[in-house]
């Protein structure tokens, strides 16, 4: 499994020419052709029109249309291939109440009140997962919430890349508040009892932060760093990636940098600095 993976990632990097291929090949076997009926019904339990709604990855963004529809006015979608965005320029010209923009989402600011996951997640690559985190928590006002839904279940050929709820519990622990995670009842039959829908909460009364991590080899390793950081008596929870490059660490207040870099310093290979956002 992991070779297939591997094949496709290494081979082709999930960039912004892999991705405008997909679009430009029409090559688009993840587009459902319409609006995800759990998605669907999260949207028709939204009480503000005014909210601000983030679609990140957005893809042909049949859950942008159906919130135009539904009377939302201050709606984004951000997608980094070129022709995509092009053609959603045209098919959404003449609404108003949403921006398109063309871009990565890593590189975006402003604040949302709801922001809907479908199949981006899923298209990162695994080592973005903790800086996914960092930055949905950046990019939520207060009390936002992160809505949608995840791959319940593994893939020989990736993407998508999988995962499971036990881990998606651990990744995102302590910096949201969990209102839902749990098996989509009502998924498109092609993905029936593989995907899981989830609300969570932004935490406001915790500090989220990612570090770039240098010097770390091999998984041992890895696990006692994390183990060493997650020993200091403010923070809440620890996720490094599985290239040991980043760590997600979830804080009660913030930590001074030195004190990390002093408790990793039995390594003078390890160096550790925080990322701006």
């Amino acid at each position: 499994m992991k070779d297939s993976c591997c094949s496709v990632v290494c081979d082709k990097p999930l960039d912004q020419n892999y991705w405008d291929a997909q679009y430009i090949a029409n090559s688009t076997g993840w587009d459902l052709g319409q609006i995800a009926p759990p998605i669907q019904k999260f949207i028709d339990r939204l009480d503000n029109k005014q909210y601000r709604i983030l679609i990140p990855g957005c893809g042909n963004t049949y859950e942008a249309e159906y919130l135009l529809d539904k009377g939302f006015t201050n709606i984004t979608i951000i997608d980094i291939a070129p022709t995509l965005v092009a053609n959603l320029k045209q098919k959404f010209a003449q609404k108003t109440g949403i921006t398109i923009i063309q871009g990565d989402f890593f590189d975006l600011n402003g604040k949302y009140d709801v922001i809907i996951e479908q199949t981006f997640f899923c298209a990162l690559p695994p080592i973005l997962r903790q800086k996914y985190v960092w930055k949905m928590h950046q990019l939520l006002s207060t009390n936002g919430k992160l809505a949608g839904l995840l791959f319940n279940r593994e893939f020989e050929v990736s993407p998508p890349f999988g995962g499971n709820q036990k881990e998606y519990e651990k990744l995102f622990k302590d910096a949201f508040h969990f209102d839902t995670l749990t098996l989509a009842k009502d998924s498109v039959v092609p993905r029936n009892n593989s995907e899981l829908f989830f609300e969570f909460i932004k935490n406001e009364k915790v500090n989220v932060a990612l570090y770039t991590f240098e010097g770390i080899t091999c998984s041992g390793c890895m696990e006692k760093v994390s183990e060493k950081f997650a020993a200091v008596e403010i923070v809440l929870n620890v996720s490094m990636n599985s290239n040991f490059n980043e760590v997600l660490m979830v804080s009660k207040t913030e930590i001074p940098l030195h004190l990390l870099q002093q408790i990793v310093s039995y390594d003078e290979n390890y160096k550790i600095q925080l990322m701006q956002p």
